[in-house]
């Protein structure tokens, strides 16, 4: 009995706290507007301070079975859970995250449409692993072609509309620099657009949730292609079946891209939203496919489990105005 008497009125000084702060720093102007829950806890997180409000978990209390992995809340950019999350590793084809985001910046810029059918050159054509074997006498449009990237990993693809967008493959992969060190991707370098194993080709779970973060945050229309489970190409003749398997079997996901090759073993960004809180996981170097989405699902759910996302108001936007007497500066 005493013990949930001191548990009741405890909660009630919590909540009270809590109101008599909102009361002195919200109610005038709102500057601090994204708040996350941590079992009942309200811990403010500052939109111009990302990342420095939380405590983060970084001692693997999860036993993730893989080299790299991170955690974070979409809006924000909030960090919740890191393992060697700078550490330098081959992305395999979540390198086509970048490549995704550039097309979409180019669409967004007027360069090219959706409706734009992109050539297939024979460089494209011959990449090899994933793709749906485009023929060099074959035009497909930028819509087909964002799909097959973002269901099946098509190096085709992914080539051929580095190409289309840049000219050349080289002109598109420094692009894909240059916009990586915009985004304070400071541990990435990008060789490819595919990500096909080359030496020097590099990038961390930290920097792709990053890249992640950009696409969902400013192309949510991406989600269209990403939570896309089966569809087809060419009059259906061409069967897509997407590689990433939480879309088909884990509550609220939203993508978003897988990768592997014999080097950099089993690479995965998986995004997921539920009750308004989005969060992004990265696992780098898992030993087997079926572990990759094991320790994603493990992520999320951790993140799911201790965090909620509340927007008690918007940066500048005036909550309450407050009006009241001066005070008196000199003796009255």
């Amino acid at each position: 009995m005493l013990f949930k008497y001191m548990k009741r009125n405890f909660k009630k000084v919590i909540t009270l706290t809590l109101s008599i702060y909102l009361i002195f720093s919200v109610f005038i102007v709102s500057e601090n507007y994204e708040w996350t829950v941590i079992n009942n806890n309200t811990v403010e997180t500052n939109s111009s301070a990302e990342g420095e409000n939380i405590e983060i978990s970084s001692k693997d209390e999860l036993n993730l079975d893989c080299e790299s992995a991170i955690l974070i809340e979409q809006n924000s950019g909030q960090v919740l859970y890191e393992k060697n999350a700078h550490e330098q590793l081959r992305p395999a084809s979540v390198t086509k995250l970048m490549t995704i985001l550039l097309t979409f910046e180019a669409l967004e810029a007027g360069q090219i449409t959706l409706e734009d059918k992109v050539p297939c050159s024979q460089n494209a054509a011959s990449m090899g692993g994933s793709q749906i074997w485009l023929d060099p006498r074959e035009e497909l449009s930028v819509n087909e072609m964002i799909k097959a990237m973002c269901v099946v990993s098509a190096n085709d693809c992914t080539v051929a509309m580095a190409e289309y967008i840049a000219g050349s493959e080289e002109a598109f992969v420094d692009k894909m620099n240059q916009r990586a060190k915009e985004l304070g991707m400071n541990d990435t370098c990008f060789k490819n657009c595919h990500g096909i194993d080359e030496d020097g080709h590099v990038t961390s779970s930290y920097d792709i949730s990053l890249m992640s973060r950009e696409l969902l945050i400013n192309h949510p229309d991406l989600t269209n292609y990403t939570t896309i489970y089966m569809d087809s190409l060419r009059d259906g003749k061409s069967q897509l079946v997407n590689t990433n398997k939480l879309i088909r079997n884990y509550k609220g996901a939203t993508g978003l891209k897988t990768g592997s090759t014999s080097l950099a073993l089993f690479n995965l960004s998986a995004s997921a939203t539920r009750y308004d809180l989005s969060l992004i996981a990265v696992v780098m170097k898992a030993p087997t496919s079926a572990a990759r989405f094991d320790n994603a699902r493990k992520l999320l759910d951790y993140g799911f489990k201790n965090y909620e996302y509340k927007q008690f108001g918007k940066r500048g936007e005036v909550v309450r105005k407050y009006f009241g007497r001066k005070r008196c500066r000199e003796k009255c």
